[in-house]
């Protein structure tokens, strides 16, 4: 399984863009997928998940409302819409995979990134001031 994260760049505080991730070698619906940030100095952190069955969608705290994680099982690709960015949420924004329907439903495991099998090459986000 490859996944292919494309979509970041450089956008003013308040703007917007949307992250694609191309699963291939293996359908999407096989997998919950996650979307994880980490900007530099700072540890890999849990953005947005979504179930594989359900489409249920879980997010961080601070991105709540201006985030919208989606899938398109037709286009075996998962997206995170971005909107009214900040410069906090400047980092390296990657997608992962995992075909374990415990990992997105134990909150423990849904933010952990070693529970997830599966990871794109990260799409760099910058959020100028």
């Amino acid at each position: 399984v490859q996944l292919q994260a494309s979509g970041g760049g450089l956008v003013q505080a308040g703007g917007s863009l949307r992250l694609s991730c191309v699963v291939s070698g293996r359908t999407l619906s096989s997998y919950n997928m996650g979307w994880f940030r980490q900007a530099p100095g700072k540890e890999r952190e849990f953005v947005a998940g979504i179930r594989r069955t359900s489409g249920r969608t879980y997010y961080r705290e601070s991105v709540k409302g201006r985030f919208t994680i989606s899938r398109d099982n037709a286009k075996n690709t998962a997206y995170l819409q971005m909107k009214s960015l900040r410069p906090e949420d400047t980092a390296v924004y990657y997608c992962a995979a995992d075909a374990n329907p415990r990992t997105i439903l134990v909150a423990s495991l849904r933010l952990s990134p070693q529970a997830y099998d599966y990871w794109g090459q990260g799409t760099l986000v910058t959020v100028s001031s």
